[in-house]
């Protein structure tokens, strides 16, 4: 009986001992995993995604950045095409002024003191051009101006007439280096000032004009020179030295048709 009992409690405890660890195990191995899970490792972690969406957001500023600075290339693109459309339009008035200007002179010019004004037209009159570019057979013998200069002055201020503002400027500078001391050479440098000034070479202007008053003072281009050279200044802001050479022509040349324009000027500017 007391063996029986011995080997029914010996077989008891046994089977606890067994049973035991198994409920034990689960606690057992969840004590062994971490409470927190290490993101940082792996292609999928937590800082990885992080760096992703950073570096994402970084080249999407980057982006935008790259279009602005596109937008405004193409606005200052348009600014500057506008600003050249202006300059040409400006380019072309300045041309069409002075040589306007110039035909009122010739027009003047050709008509004598007693009779009337006549209404000034854009266009060089013929009778007007001829009187400027070749004188008389015996004005030409006494003013000492041979055939072939009438004919390289001619030449050239038909590019004028023509409005070939270049062609004239490269026919008359020719001019006055094959001809540098006959009554028309004044007429020639008169001429490059007034073409170098259509075309906003002020300062090639400047000169011209300096020559025709420096070095033909008893030319008849002189008070138009001294006027056109004041407007020239003007233009470069030399405002005192402008009105300066206006009121020489005003004083100096009371009766030329270059006065009565400077006069105008002074009175224009003063206003």
């Amino acid at each position: 009986m007391n063996h029986s009992l011995k080997r029914f409690f010996g077989r008891l405890c046994g089977a606890g001992a067994i049973a035991l660890p198994l409920s034990v195990l689960p606690l057992a191995v969840l004590a062994q995993q971490p409470l927190v899970q290490d993101m940082s490792s792996g292609s999928g972690g937590f800082y990885s995604q992080t760096q992703r969406q950073e570096a994402s957001g970084g080249n999407l500023v980057l982006f935008n950045q790259v279009e602005e600075h596109q937008q405004e290339i193409q606005r200052l693109r348009g600014q500057i095409e506008e600003l050249r459309h202006q300059m040409e339009q400006l380019k072309r008035q300045s041309q069409q002024q002075y040589l306007d200007i110039e035909d009122r002179l010739m027009n003047l010019q050709s008509v004598p003191a007693s009779a009337p004004a006549a209404p000034a037209t854009p266009q060089v009159e013929p009778e007007a051009a001829e009187e400027v570019a070749a004188p008389s057979s015996s004005q030409a013998s006494s003013n000492n101006v041979s055939e072939d200069a009438q004919a390289d002055y001619q030449a050239a201020f038909a590019h004028v007439q023509a409005r070939r503002f270049s062609e004239a400027i490269d026919a008359f500078n020719d001019f006055v280096s094959a001809h540098p001391d006959t009554s028309l050479t004044a007429n020639g440098y008169y001429w490059l000032g007034e073409l170098y000034a259509a075309e906003n070479e002020l300062s090639a202007s400047d000169d011209a004009f300096s020559r025709v008053i420096n070095d033909f003072d008893s030319s008849s281009k002189v008070p138009d020179a001294l006027y056109k050279l004041g407007l020239v200044k003007a233009r470069q802001g030399e405002t005192e030295r402008s009105r300066e050479l206006l009121e020489q022509v005003r004083d100096d040349y009371p009766q030329s048709s270059a006065a009565g324009l400077a006069n105008d000027f002074l009175r224009q500017s003063a206003g």
